[in-house]
This record gives structure tokens, C-alpha cells and sequence, in this order.
């Protein structure tokens, strides 16, 4: 544990741009899932990749920053970003965990093309038209929500332990 604490100190820089290569591979999976194995992100599932993409550029963006003070800033924002993120994920975990019997994630692609305009319809498209209470893939009898819950958690540690050892400047 000593050895990470002084990676993490001594090497911020190098920590952000784990975290930020972190992200991009899972939002790479999760494509992959979309269109490579043809599971439908839910809205929460969209939620959580807006946080991942943002938890990627902030980190992305200090990596190469090269003043303290505003690496600091960066890695406030990509820990408050995976905070959201953890919480969207544990919500729809609570969800899969604990299926509501009215469901409200979202409507269907197709019924959203045919009920609505183009211009409201597009901006639905983007919140995802899953289920999320459904459990559509599992890995070592996790979900996908409890994986990113996960990620999140592990991003969260990340950017406190970044920000309790930062450089002061």
C-alpha cells in the first residue's frame, strides 16, 4: 500500500493518464457491447458514459498539465464526475437488484421515430432506450452497472488520493 501511495504522489501525471486510458477502454467495451453484440444502453447506461467521457477528458487534460494548481482543479472535477457516475451506477444496480414493477427507464427506438418529431426524437435517442432494471450481460456474476459502479469507485479512490497528496503551487 505504501508503494501506491508514493506512485500516486510522486507521479500524478502518470496516474491521471491511467485513469484516462482507463476510461476510454471501457467506453470502448461498452460500443463494443452496443453495436458489436447488440445490447441497447439504457438511459442510466448513457448517463454513466457521459460521466466516463468526462472523467476521461479532465483526467486526459492533466496528464499533460503540467502546473499543480490546475491539475488539482482537474482532478477535483474527473472525482466529482466519477462520484455522479458511481451513484448513477448504484442506483441502476438498486434497480436490477430490486425491478420496479412500473418500469420508467425509457421508450423504444422505434416507437419514439414514429411518435415524435425528428427534433424531439433525436434527443431521446441519445438517453438510451434499454431497460435499465434488466440484466442483458454478466461477467463473474456481475452486471454491467455493477461493473462501472465499480470503475467508478476505483476512479473516485484514484482522484481523492490524488488530491489529499497533491502538490501545493
Amino acid at each position: 500500500m505504501g508503494a501506491l501511495l508514493h506512485f500516486v504522489e510522486a507521479q500524478p501525471r502518470k496516474v491521471l493518464g491511467l485513469v484516462a486510458l482507463a476510461c476510454v477502454a471501457m467506453l470502448a467495451f461498452g460500443l463494443y457491447l452496443q453495436h458489436g453484440v447488440g445490447l441497447e444502453p439504457c438511459p442510466m447506461c448513457i448517463v454513466q458514459r457521459y460521466a466516463m467521457i468526462l472523467v476521461a477528458v479532465l483526467a486526459g487534460i492533466g496528464a499533460f498539465v503540467a502546473r499543480p494548481g490546475l491539475r488539482n482543479g482537474l482532478v477535483l472535477g474527473a472525482g466529482a464526475f466519477a462520484v455522479f457516475g458511481a451513484f448513477t451506477a448504484a442506483r441502476q444496480s438498486w434497480l436490477q437488484w430490486f425491478p420496479p414493477e412500473v418500469l420508467t427507464c425509457g421508450r423504444d427506438f422505434y416507437g419514439m421515430i414514429e411518435s415524435f418529431p425528428l427534433k424531439r426524437a433525436v434527443p431521446m435517442i441519445f438517453r438510451g432506450s434499454g431497460d435499465c432494471s434488466v440484466i442483458d450481460w454478466t461477467f463473474l456474476g456481475l452486471s454491467i452497472a455493477n461493473w462501472s459502479f465499480l470503475v467508478f469507485v476505483g476512479f473516485t479512490i484514484t482522484a481523492a488520493l490524488l488530491w489529499v497528496r497533491r502538490p501545493r503551487g
